[in-house]
């Protein structure tokens, strides 16, 4: 068995008590960065052994804990933050477990986009999850893309692209274009900017950005 385990975005106490369990009940644990999940394992008493598996090893570790897995062992895959497989390794895992027959379940959790949309106060009953735009090739090409589409659509963003990508929006979509940007989600200075394209840049210009971006951006209006 594969447990795909959410651990929280920021407050320590979004963790589930299943999510535990199954973190203390495993063979063995897999995490995008050791250093960052030793935090959270120490927090809960969590004892386990624990591997390092992310996007740059990913490759050469999959054959290996699928054989660990056949063998009868169970095992968890964690990210730093959220739900593994949304902008986070664990795709490639799960298909191999899916491949050779190994069961996976997937735990409901954290995860940053699910709040940062439903706090945006945009239509929510149908969206487009873009998580990352690429950063150089291909950006320009996906945006006009979506240029028409019409429905709500949810990106990530670091705080070091914020504004450049609040620009590029302006000039693809048009500076009215409805948008929310929410940041620190679930963490103490958590903050929802909302305002048209034009508003939120400025906004963002005036206030240095801190802290990871969901940027939810309103639909083409019919």
């Amino acid at each position: 068995m594969l447990y795909v385990v959410p651990t929280p975005v920021g407050n320590m106490e979004d963790m589930t008590f299943r999510a535990i369990k199954v973190l203390k009940e495993v063979d063995f644990i897999l995490a995008e960065d050791t250093r960052t999940s030793s935090v959270l394992l120490h927090h809960y008493d969590i004892k386990n052994e624990l591997h390092s598996h992310h996007k740059f090893n990913e490759h050469q570790t999959c054959q290996k804990v699928v054989e660990r897995l056949l063998s009868g062992q169970s095992a968890a895959l964690i990210s730093d933050a959220g739900t593994p497989g949304i902008s986070d390794p664990g795709f490639m895992l799960v298909r191999e477990c899916v491949r050779n027959g190994i069961e996976v379940q997937t735990l409901p959790g954290a995860t940053a986009f699910v709040p940062a949309l439903v706090s945006s106060g945009l239509p929510c009953d149908k969206f487009v999850f873009e998580g990352f735009l690429p950063q150089k090739k291909g950006r320009q090409k996906r945006l006009g893309e979506l240029k028409t589409e019409n429905r709500t659509i949810v990106f990530y963003e670091s705080p070091y692209r914020v504004v450049k990508t609040l620009e590029q929006f302006a000039e693809v979509f048009g500076a009215e274009r409805p948008v929310s940007c929410c940041r620190e989600i679930s963490k103490l200075h958590e903050e929802s900017v909302r305002g048209t394209i034009a508003e939120v840049l400025q906004h963002f210009k005036e206030h240095e950005p801190k802290g990871e971006f969901v940027i939810v951006l309103g639909a083409k209006e019919e």
